[in-house]
């Protein structure tokens, strides 16, 4: 999860257009105003804000604001604000010196947050927290110094009910885990020691419903698109058909039937760091359904 958010992050930084056509021009500009203003050395000063010709980003209408925020010495410094094409606010991003160093937050483009925390560089630090689409809150963790995940970790489904509460030491599941279905019953119970979980103290107490037995729910999440990194054993991989397909460790990814490219009734596997299964995702008519019961046999 931490590297998922890492990702959300520098696809935020790393977005931000090298090639842009800024919206005052720099002839004639007095040294009195500050915006957008480079000084005799031709380094950035003071606060700017950043436009796209309609060519240069397809969404925006020609000279709409894509960013803003200051500058030191053509580093960027404080609070930088990108927007999506609608206009609502996409991030807020403390820079000190050029970097992202500090608290931080990213919108979904209806302008409910996405996710919030603060950022040292290259890790999450300190308190995270990422929003389902709905504003129901989707994942609360707390990340050490180092940017390693510690302490007690909590997962919500869409409908805000608890799905997973976890205790972490140093990025490795050490103590008791409980999951809970989206109703808010007991579903497991788990003991992990150092990341290897404990068969004996563990259980399932409630089974969620196979895949055939799961109506989709049109509001819920679509099936995440088939990756770079996954392929299929010997045959060619079917749009529309049933798949079996492997990451690139040789781990089972995702299986059943797909439409279009992506899946629509099966299930989708997901590893923690360590490669241990973590979860089994069902999705039925192309949405997620719920999740399936881990067994020995999964496991193998």
């Amino acid at each position: 999860m931490a590297s998922l958010r890492r990702f959300t992050l520098f696809t935020v930084v790393t977005c931000i257009v090298l090639s842009v056509q800024c919206s005052f021009a720099q002839a004639g500009s007095s040294a009195l105003d500050t915006l957008n203003r480079s000084d005799e050395m031709g380094r950035k000063q003071g606060f700017w804000k950043v436009t796209a010709p309609l060519a240069d980003k397809p969404g925006y209408t020609d000279g709409q604001l894509i960013e803003e925020g200051r500058y030191t010495n053509s580093k960027r410094v404080g609070t930088w604000k990108r927007y999506w094409p609608n206009g609502k606010v996409m991030s807020e991003i403390t820079y000190q010196m050029g970097r992202p160093r500090g608290a931080y937050k990213t919108f979904y483009p209806t302008g409910k947050v996405e996710e919030q925390g603060n950022w040292d560089l290259d890790r999450n630090t300190g308190k995270f927290q990422r929003w389902h689409p709905n504003g129901q809150l989707a994942q609360d963790f707390t990340f050490t110094s180092d940017g390693v995940r510690d302490g007690d970790q909590k997962y919500y489904h869409e409908n805000g009910q608890l799905a997973v509460e976890v205790e972490i030491e140093q990025g490795k599941e050490d103590g008791s885990l409980k999951r809970y279905t989206a109703d808010g019953q007991l579903q497991q119970v788990a003991e992990f020691n150092d990341g290897v979980i404990n068969a004996a103290n563990s259980k399932y107490i409630k089974a969620v419903p196979k895949a055939a037995d799961v109506k989709a729910d049109p509001k819920a999440a679509p099936a995440p698109a088939v990756t770079p990194e996954e392929t299929t054993n010997a045959i060619t991989f079917r749009e529309n058909g049933y798949n079996t397909l492997y990451d690139r460790q040789l781990r089972l990814s995702q299986q059943g039937n797909f439409k279009q490219g992506r899946l629509w009734d099966g299930k989708r596997y997901a590893y923690d760091k360590n490669g241990i299964l973590q979860r089994i995702q069902i999705f039925k008519q192309g949405r997620y359904a719920g999740d399936a019961v881990i067994t020995d046999e999964d496991r193998q």
